[in-house]
Formats: C-alpha cells, sequence, structure tokens
C-alpha cells in the first residue's frame, strides 16, 4: 500500500469534526499540513493534529511533498483554489458542492485530465455500508420492480451569518443540500435521470433560495422526486417504492461514525427493520479517493462531477422558467 502526502486548504468545522480525524485514522495518509488565511487558525489546527502550520492557501501549493489536497472551502471559493491546485500538480478532493455551475466543473476536469490529476467531489456518504445492504435488497428483487425514488434533506434555519445563505459563496439549499438528494438518485439508479421540473424558494432577505423541490424521470419511466431545505423539520433519507415493496434508508445521508442507521423494508402486511453497523463513511471516502490516485481511476470521478453540476444546473434552470 502506498502511503499518499495531504495537506488541508481551509479550516472548516467538517474538517476539525471528521475528515481530519479520519485521515489521521487512516494507514493510507499522512497529514503534512493544514492551511488557513489566518496564523492563529492555522497553528490552532496544526497543533491539534500535529502536522505543519501554513498561513495562505497560495504557500501551500507551492510546498513541496504533498500529493494531494483535501479542500473543504465554501464553494464559492473552489473555482479559483481547485484549479490553482490542479494546476500546481495536486489530486483534488473537495467538499460539495464542487462547484458554483456547470461551466466551472468542466474547466475543472478540463484542468485534472490535462495533468492525469484525481478530481473528486466529497459526497461521503456513498462510502457507507448501509448503502450495500440496500443494493443487496435490490439485486434481490425484494421490493419487486422499481417506480419511484423519493430522497429528502432538510434542516431548520441555520444562523443568519451563515455563509450558506450567501449566494455567491455557498449557493444556498441548492448547493448544499440538494446536493445530497442528487447524488444519491444517481448513486442508486443511474446516470440517466434528467430533470423535468423543480422550485426554489428565495428568501427575501438573503436573497438565496433556503428550500424547494425536484422532479427527474429515467429511460426506465422511474421517477425521482427530491425535496431539500434550510427552513425544514429535519429530514435525511431516501426511500425506493417498488411494484411489491419499498425500501426506507431512514439516516441515509450523514450518520455519525458511532450511530447505527435502520433499513426498513416495507411489503403487503410486513414490515421490518434492519439495524445496520456503524461505519465510517469518511474514511470510506479517503479510501476512494486514495484508491482513484493509485489506480489511475479518474474518470468515473470526472463524470460524476460533470453530472452532478449539469443536474444542479439544470434545477435552478428549471426552477427560473
Amino acid at each position: 500500500m502506498k502511503k499518499l502526502n495531504i495537506a488541508v486548504m481551509g479550516c472548516a468545522g467538517i474538517a476539525l469534526r471528521s475528515m481530519i480525524p479520519a485521515i489521521k485514522a487512516s494507514p493510507e495518509w499522512n497529514l503534512v499540513s493544514v492551511a488557513s488565511r489566518t496564523r492563529e487558525k492555522a497553528e490552532q489546527f496544526a497543533g491539534k493534529f500535529d502536522c505543519e502550520a501554513v498561513v495562505g492557501y497560495e504557500n501551500l501549493l507551492h510546498r513541496d511533498g504533498i500529493d494531494a489536497i483535501y479542500l473543504p472551502l465554501p464553494t464559492g471559493l473552489h473555482d479559483e483554489w481547485i484549479n490553482k491546485c490542479l494546476n500546481t500538480g495536486k489530486h483534488v478532493l473537495a467538499e460539495k458542492s464542487i462547484a458554483a455551475n456547470y461551466h466551472s466543473a468542466k474547466t475543472m476536469v478540463l484542468a485534472a485530465q490535462s495533468k492525469n490529476l484525481v478530481l473528486m467531489e466529497d459526497f461521503m456518504f456513498q462510502y457507507h455500508s448501509q448503502h450495500q445492504f440496500v443494493f443487496e435488497m435490490l439485486r434481490n428483487n425484494e421490493i419487486g420492480e422499481i417506480r419511484v425514488f423519493r430522497a429528502n434533506f432538510g434542516f431548520p434555519p441555520l444562523p443568519k451569518t451563515d455563509f450558506r445563505y450567501d449566494d455567491a459563496v455557498g449557493g444556498g439549499a441548492l448547493l448544499d443540500a440538494a446536493g445530497y438528494t442528487v447524488r444519491a438518485t444517481h448513486f442508486i439508479l443511474g446516470d440517466d435521470f434528467v430533470v423535468k421540473a423543480s422550485n426554489l424558494f428565495i428568501d427575501p432577505e438573503t436573497g438565496t433560495n433556503i428550500f424547494g423541490g425536484a422532479f427527474l424521470t429515467n429511460t426506465r419511466g422511474i421517477s425521482a422526486q427530491l425535496g431539500f431545505g434550510f427552513d425544514n423539520f429535519y429530514q435525511c433519507n431516501y426511500e425506493i417504492w417498488g411494484s411489491i415493496g419499498k425500501i426506507i434508508a431512514d439516516r441515509a445521508f450523514t450518520p455519525k461514525v458511532d450511530f447505527s442507521p435502520t433499513i426498513i423494508v416495507e411489503k403487503q402486511g410486513e414490515r421490518q427493520e434492519y439495524q445496520m453497523k456503524p461505519d465510517n463513511h469518511f474514511i470510506g471516502s479517503l479510501n476512494e479517493f486514495h484508491r482513484a490516485i493509485t489506480e489511475h481511476d479518474a474518470e468515473k470521478h470526472y463524470r460524476d462531477v460533470l453530472l452532478q453540476s449539469k443536474t444542479l444546473e439544470d434545477i435552478r434552470n428549471f426552477s427560473a422558467k
């Protein structure tokens, strides 16, 4: 197993709580540096995680001995810093949403392709073992032919100072909560879904979208109904409704590493709950990033980046009609 050197560009909460601890726990990665715009934050993280503190993102790019960058910056900063990382020869694992629009995503992918680098969007929920249980149920035809997919991810209002309410920086609910439901649709049922209708509610106070929904279909006649928002009763689930039953993943997107999710399977007159084992999907995501780099297998992630960005842009455009 080849151990790779990774640095972190930005001191976001998800880096502190989840991703850097996962990097430190993984035998495949060596944490070299953490960069922040301020010396205080860089040294705080470096002291906690026993690595080098770098002041200024530009200075991190020119440090020797870094194979890859984990980038948890807000989406509005990605166009600049992801492209700079790629142009200096670094593989990039970036938090979602990876791009503010489809044009930006294409530019990033072209830059990665030109240097044979991995560019991966960090939807880590895909690497939780609960979904493999769902796939096994589908392979065994437990619910018959699939008719409808429903995914919901939303939560109560955040503090108004949160960057997600700044459309240019965070992109609102569309580039945050909606991204999970879109990725789940393609991840569970395939890439051939297209947007047929959507709605985004624009908050008059902040000028950004804070909740909405979308309707997608595929060539097999399956419908996908997506709901998302920052002004909602908490929901974090998907449901697969089939001809003879349905499957519900109750905590699909953000289970903590010590949490046991529940998968519910219902058929006529039957309801069964399956308790899943806790799983660290942050480590799972890092394992996939490492695999893609060492096996020179970037194409899948290029496709995912482009498909995800195009679908989100279509949701925005349909809503504006």
